[in-house]
């Protein structure tokens, strides 16, 4: 009987050891894990994949830079390759543009030219970029993820 109490003091002491040896350990793997993380994040893939989310939930580029086909279904062969602007104003809206541009690529606009759009809402010719598009005030990191998704989508000449 005292043998078995013994082995089962002993198992609890050796479990409690382990347990608390894991658990001081576990928020250093945490710190690691937030750190991976990190580097992902400013890594090329990391970036691409920020980006993509950026453009696809947030902003919901596609909506207006993809086309469509006959039942206005988004052409996903052609993403974000320009189309003509399907939604029109209510009212008379000034300045309302009739074709969204092509992303894909980022034919015809420098890093810093869209930086410029995604930061400040300026476009290219250093005009406020036309309606329907919004104006975004995004920072620094989160346009030029962005910029690398759209890197690296090919464009409609690569096709």
């Amino acid at each position: 009987m005292r043998t078995t109490l013994w082995m089962a003091i002993c198992l609890l002491l050796i479990f409690g050891a382990q347990s608390a040896w894991l658990l001081r350990g576990a928020p250093n793997a945490q710190a690691r894990s937030a750190d991976a993380r990190s580097a992902d994040a400013r890594s090329g893939d990391g970036q691409i994949a920020r980006g993509r989310y950026l453009v696809e939930e947030v902003a919901k580029c596609s909506e207006c830079h993809t086309p469509r086909d006959a039942d206005m279904q988004l052409e996903s062969s052609r993403w974000l390759q320009g189309a003509p602007i399907w939604i029109q104003p209510s009212r008379h809206v000034e300045n309302w543009a009739q074709f969204a541009p092509s992303l894909a690529g980022l034919p015809g606009y420098s890093d810093e030219q869209m930086q410029r759009v995604l930061e400040m809402g300026l476009a290219a010719n250093g005009r406020a970029i036309q309606p329907p598009m919004h104006i975004y005030h995004l920072n620094h990191a989160d346009a030029q993820a962005i910029v690398a998704y759209l890197h690296s989508l090919p464009s409609p000449t690569a096709r």
